[in-house]
């Protein structure tokens, strides 16, 4: 199994000029938690929810709801990017990546062919295999295949 077989073609990115009230604003509209960070199509940085919240201060720190939107509003995402993230190539073998995932601690690897972002693996692309090998291999037992 490679990684093109079970990555996420589909891919928002951000622009490292982007704001963090872009990166903000993607993350409200969707179920994104991580977003490549391009400079042109090459990939430089990962930004995730996370990094965004930590970014900005508290709202409950005093500083004003129009404050805090401003230093979303001017401040590059570049600033609170994690830099050169390690990406995986579409025909690497899925068990590198998933063993990435879980040995580094990472909540995902862009994927990148000739230089370009191709993709991106997730924690929940690698439960999504999961979850397609244990059925696969009929190891479910009955009732717990339902839906949480």
């Amino acid at each position: 199994m490679l990684v093109r077989d079970f990555m996420t073609r589909e891919v928002t990115s951000l622009q490292e000029t982007d704001t963090l009230l872009d990166a903000r604003m993607v993350f409200v509209r969707s179920s994104f938690r991580h977003l490549p960070v391009l400079r042109d199509k090459q990939v430089v940085g990962v930004v995730t929810e996370n990094d965004v919240r930590q970014f900005g201060p508290s709202l409950t720190s005093g500083v004003s709801p129009e404050e805090y939107n401003q230093l979303l509003e001017t401040t590059p995402v570049s600033r609170a990017m994690t830099r050169d993230p390690v990406t995986v190539r579409p025909n690497q073998p899925v068990f590198e990546a998933a063993n990435l995932l879980y040995t580094r601690r990472f909540g995902c690897l862009p994927v990148v062919e000739n230089g370009e972002l191709v993709g991106i693996v997730s924690t929940t692309d690698m439960l999504r295999l999961l979850v397609q090998l244990i059925q696969n291999q009929g190891l479910v037992s009955e009732g717990s295949a339902s839906s949480a």
